[in-house]
């Protein structure tokens, strides 16, 4: 089955979503991509670089002794994950 999604998507090309035309704060869409890209700088220059708020939101500080296990996380035996290898195995021989 995997083999038959594999030669499918050999087959079908390359599917990606078509691109957003990107547009000036005018609205017209911008083709070139050298001015594509300037207008996202643009963009995120305006977004990021924005004055402080005047009434900021007051958040909480949260607690600093946070209830967060810190111990090395716990493997299966051995033999537990030798068992579902197995089982792996067996189910895609099969199918």
């Amino acid at each position: 089955m995997r083999q038959l999604y594999d030669i499918t998507k050999k087959l079908s090309g390359n599917r990606r979503k078509p691109e957003r035309p990107v547009k000036s704060k005018e609205g017209e869409v911008i083709t070139n991509i050298e001015e594509q890209q300037n207008r996202w700088v643009e963009h995120f220059k305006e977004l990021l670089n924005r004055p402080a708020p005047l009434n900021p939101p007051n958040i909480e500080v949260a607690p600093t002794n946070l209830p967060i296990n810190v111990d090395p996380p716990t493997w299966p035996s051995d033999k537990s994950r030798v068992a579902k290898q197995q089982d792996q195995t067996t189910f895609q021989q099969r199918h």
